[in-house]
């Protein structure tokens, strides 16, 4: 299978792509022949290091108050 996928294939068959990226394959996702995104799969450690916004609130954050509190700063 080729690394190189277009939107539409993509939309199309996501489930296949999940499952592929999920066994670390990676993706070019591809536009009108230009290369618009990649698909890769999460490196487990830096997931680790992102922040918890549960232990800030239970339930998280919403993304429009994270986003004007950090404007405020």
């Amino acid at each position: 299978m080729n690394n190189i996928i277009g939107v539409k294939e993509l939309r199309e068959n996501f489930g296949t792509y999940e499952k592929l990226v999920s066994t670390g394959r990676s993706f070019v996702v591809m536009k009108r022949s230009r290369p618009i995104f990649t698909i890769n799969p999460i490196n487990e450690d830096g997931w680790e290091m992102m922040i918890d916004f549960t232990k800030f609130r239970k339930g998280g954050i919403p993304a429009s108050e994270l986003l004007a509190k950090l404007k405020k700063l």
